[in-house]
């Protein structure tokens, strides 16, 4: 599976990736999660967008990020908005976090990133007894005429088209977004499926925003940069002047508890 390195694009993934719908922590609370005085991990954190929101829920949390330049990105926001998160390098199948310390581990847009099965084992590793692990998935849907004409035109510049990313692209059937293999590994894994939802959502960007929106997915991340600002030049070019752009997302949400 082809890794991309999203430190080539992090300056547009911090400014762009904040689109978490605001009813997702409310959800989580419905389904009592509840954050106030728990040790949480956020694997695969990128620049941050979950892990504060978690740390406004009082949740004594750590973010762990691969990327160096996205780290910097987390930390700089840190500073903007006056937060004193932890964050640090490292890998879900190697966090180097202490064993059977957190009440919650999270991953937000990066768990088809994983080796799956060396992720569920750290998973186990640094989660208390009966801990819980939430995976969480979200991004526009390809429904709305600004996305059609997005996507048609990235065709263009990404060879072999637009697949999905990371080990999506090998599964053969998914619910919500979700690869089935996925629930049959977590099982055999040993954490026990407790609840499985969608949110849909709409987020607002003006046309520039837009564009660096898509500049920081995979298809352009794994571009080489010439290649990216010529496709980032001709959506400029290409798409309407009209704004905003009310562009139509889902989040979806997998909630799982270590049973042995």
């Amino acid at each position: 599976m082809k890794q991309i390195d999203f430190g080539q694009v992090a300056n547009s993934y911090a400014r762009s990736r904040e689109d978490i719908p605001v009813t997702l922590m409310d959800s989580l609370q419905l389904r009592n999660i509840f954050f106030d005085g728990k040790k949480v991990a956020d694997i695969g954190s990128g620049t941050g967008a979950l892990t504060r929101k978690i740390a406004m829920r009082k949740a004594e949390i750590v973010g762990i990020e691969p990327s160096v330049e996205l780290l910097n990105q987390a930390k700089t926001l840190n500073q903007i908005k006056n937060f004193t998160i932890p964050y640090w390098q490292g890998t879900a199948e190697a966090t180097d976090l202490e064993d059977s310390k957190y009440d919650i581990v999270t991953v937000m847009r990066a768990w088809h990133w994983f080796d799956r099965s060396k992720a569920i084992q750290e998973m186990k590793r640094i989660l208390k007894a009966k801990g819980t692990l939430i995976v969480i998935d979200s991004g526009f849907l390809a429904d709305s005429a600004i996305v059609e004409k997005t996507l048609e035109i990235l065709t263009e510049y990404v060879d072999g088209g637009l697949k999905p990313a990371g080990s999506k692209a090998t599964s053969k059937q998914r619910i919500n977004g979700f690869p089935v293999e996925w629930f049959g590994e977590w099982q055999y894994g040993g954490f026990e499926l407790r609840d499985f939802y969608k949110l849909n959502y709409s987020v607002s960007f003006a046309k520039m925003e837009w564009v660096e929106r898509v500049e920081s997915i995979s298809w352009l991340a794994g571009l080489s940069e010439p290649v990216r600002k010529q496709a980032l030049q001709k959506l400029v070019e290409l798409l309407p002047d009209q704004e905003p752009f009310a562009i139509p997302h889902e989040c979806n949400v997998c909630i799982l508890r270590l049973v042995e």
